[in-house]
């Protein structure tokens, strides 16, 4: 690391401390040269990958997209937002895991139907009928047999 104060690239690390969250580091380092004393912070970078769009162009992962996508299908139904949120939390820790440096949208959509499909089955409903561009109410029974649970099976005797 080099000296803010004289510019030179010999500095020592004389103490290191893990911050109290445990997310970082912090570094008192000594430069060579000129003797002084100054702090460093060494924090880890999580970078999202772009979004690939169905027509190929490419978009940066936005959290606030994802955010406003669970909004509109949750407009008016008993959710808490402290449901949303962590169902928010979820998607972006499953695309961090993947590690790709590129992930397609309908990935990013399919995560999305997932969480509001355990969420509420009317959110699923709207966000599908939108996501997979319904056109008639063939789709929409399509999507109601989806989440509408199996009558009972009779026993035989």
């Amino acid at each position: 690391m080099k000296c803010p104060f004289c510019g030179s690239p010999d500095t020592q690390v004389v103490d290191s401390r893990v911050s109290e969250a445990g997310d970082s580091i912090r570094r008192r380092r000594r430069c060579a040269a000129c003797q002084k004393r100054f702090t460093t912070y060494e924090n880890a970078e999580l970078r999202l990958p772009q979004v690939v769009k169905q027509n190929g162009t490419r978009a940066d992962f936005d959290v606030e997209r994802i955010r406003n996508g669970f909004q509109r299908a949750l407009h008016k139904r008993p959710v808490p937002t402290e449901y949303v949120d962590q169902a928010v939390e979820r998607i972006v820790q499953q695309v961090l895991g993947l590690g790709e440096r590129e992930i397609p949208s309908r990935q990013v959509g399919e995560m999305v139907m997932r969480e509001l499909y355990k969420l509420d089955k009317v959110a699923y409903i709207r966000f599908a009928s939108v996501y997979r561009s319904f056109q008639d109410a063939a789709d929409f029974r399509d999507a109601l047999k989806e989440v509408e649970p199996s009558p009972p099976r009779r026993k035989s005797r």
